[in-house]
């Protein structure tokens, strides 16, 4: 089959672009571009074979040339990237696109062609089995009528219908034989695809113990680099307490280190008091005369304290006695008071009666 479709029976009927890869076949893991830019990548549909195909040019490059079967999976390996094995062609393509959107319709599509391919090889079969069965009644049921024409005509009857008959069997036979020369050339073909797809499946196994072995692997790495990442988590750890642990000793630092300059102020602060206390000390003898004299004074002073407190003593005598007197007095002012209330009231009872009898007369 030709890689690009030159003729007119086989038509574009999808068309995207999309990033090319390949599987590496040396490791059967590591995606190797098969184009160096994002290409055009079609679904082509031959009418004659009733048969699908991928097909990808890069300049005068094929990339891709792939028949859909349909035992072929497309598969979503991320947002963006998608993958298919072609056991024909004994590699996996890989499709990268631009957006998700894009990816989801190329696999609708794949799917599509895929189930389009199962119903054309389902016909194909169902047409072959029909006409091997057609084959088998056709030769089952013609020496039956051989025999019936033999038992139930006459001599002359044989000779007139076993030339006909025989042409018919010939013919019979004639197709029977195209038949099943198709059928075995068809044999042959179903077997050698059995064949490629067998060798593809036995690569496929190969390719899926090796990842199998390869997941191990790695996850016996993973575990290892899980287990050194815990030691280097755990080594943080005691770093950042160490750290911490510095940070708490630069604080002390910092604090005996202005306790330290607050004590050499006060011990300054100390040795000017100092210096001022012998200064003083200097002058001690002459502050004790002056303490001698002010003694004395302070003697003098408390004679003159007591004559004076004696002196009030008496005046508070006095004052007491004077209290009692004016208390006295007012006594006496009182009741003199009272008694010259009542010589007023007199006074002005005698005034009324006077003023009666001079109005009587």
């Amino acid at each position: 089959i030709s890689p690009v479709p030159p003729y007119s029976r086989e038509q574009p009927i999808f068309t995207t672009r999309a990033h090319v890869f390949q599987i590496d076949p040396s490791t059967k893991k590591n995606w190797v571009p098969a184009s160096k830019q994002a290409v055009t990548v079609s679904y082509f549909y031959d009418s004659t074979r009733n048969s699908y195909r991928i097909i990808s040019v890069d300049g005068a490059k094929v990339i891709i040339n792939s028949t859909i079967t349909p035992n072929m999976t497309f598969t979503k390996t991320s947002q963006k990237f998608g993958q298919w094995a072609d056991s024909r062609a004994n590699t996996v393509f890989g499709l990268g696109f631009p957006s998700e959107q894009q990816l989801t319709k190329f696999a609708e599509k794949f799917q599509e062609v895929k189930e389009a391919a199962k119903l054309a090889r389902d016909r194909s079969q169902e047409k072959i089995e029909t006409s091997s069965n057609h084959s088998q009644e056709s030769g089952r049921e013609t020496p039956s009528s051989t025999r019936a024409s033999s038992v139930n005509g006459t001599d002359d009857e044989k000779a007139s219908h076993v030339g006909p008959a025989e042409a018919h069997l010939k013919s019979e036979n004639d197709k029977l034989k195209i038949a099943l020369a198709q059928s075995s050339s068809n044999v042959k073909k179903w077997e050698t695809e059995l064949q490629t797809l067998r060798e593809s499946n036995a690569r496929l196994t190969t390719a899926l113990q090796e990842s199998a072995a390869s997941i191990e692997h790695w996850k016996k790495q993973f575990s290892a680099c899980k287990e050194e990442n815990d030691q280097l988590r755990t080594k943080i750890e005691e770093l950042e307490e160490q750290c911490n642990e510095i940070n708490k000793e630069k604080e002390r630092n910092a604090q005996l280190s202005r306790r330290l300059q607050e004590l050499e102020t006060e011990l300054q602060d100390k040795e000017l008091e100092l210096e001022e206390l012998r200064k003083q000390g200097e002058i001690i003898p002459q502050l004790m005369s002056e303490c001698e004299s002010v003694s004395q004074q302070l003697q003098a002073a408390e004679e003159k304290n007591k004559d004076l407190e004696e002196k009030v003593r008496t005046l508070r005598t006095e004052v007491e006695e004077s209290k009692h007197r004016q208390t006295n007095l007012k006594t006496e002012l009182k009741n003199f008071l009272d008694v010259l209330d009542g010589k007023i009231d007199e006074l002005h009872d005698f005034r009324q009666g006077l003023s009666k009898l001079g109005i009587d007369n």
